[in-house]
């Protein structure tokens, strides 16, 4: 027995001294690993961080958009309103015009349109005074003739000789 025990002893410091190192080893395994769980971990926080800025960012971003929005409303509303109130002015500085013939949803249409209500007016403007010089009547009454005593009886011979004579000593 004796030289089983010596065996167990023998290999008892050699299996010893294998337990330590993979004792060791497993240590040395458990010690990387907790460090990159930590890593891990840290690099997780820095990522929730980041997300919790990335969505901060996001509502701060989504508000000015929709701050944006509202405010580009105002414009267009005051857009319409300045453009619905320039086509007021055009027609009053423009009374020739027919009204209606002036319209337009923008600034650029309703100069459009005045320029070819321009034109056309310009145009009827034309031809009604090329009408009216074709037709022209002398203003005033026509010069007095001498008054025809053909067909006329001796009383009316003698009412329009009284009339002529107080005609040429007035």
């Amino acid at each position: 027995m004796e030289t089983q025990e010596t065996q167990q002893t023998q290999e008892t410091p050699e299996t010893l001294e294998a337990i330590k190192a993979q004792l060791e080893e497993e240590r040395q395994a458990k010690a990387t690993a907790e460090a990159a769980l930590a890593e891990k971990d840290t690099r997780i926080a820095a990522l929730e961080a980041s997300l919790s800025e990335a969505k901060q960012l996001s509502d701060a971003l989504h508000e000015k958009g929709e701050a944006a929005a509202a405010e580009l409303d105002q414009v267009k509303e005051a857009n319409t309103q300045a453009i619905s109130k320039y086509l007021d002015a055009v027609r009053l500085a423009n009374p020739a015009i027919p009204q209606d013939i002036i319209a337009g949803d923008t600034i650029e249409d309703i100069d459009a349109s005045l320029a070819k209500a321009a034109t056309i007016a310009e145009s009827v403007k034309a031809n009604l005074e090329a009408q009216a010089k074709e037709t022209r009547v002398p203003a005033g009454a026509p010069t007095r003739g001498e008054i025809s005593l053909e067909g006329l009886t001796p009383r009316e011979k003698i009412a329009a000789g009284i009339k002529q004579s107080r005609a040429s000593t007035a």
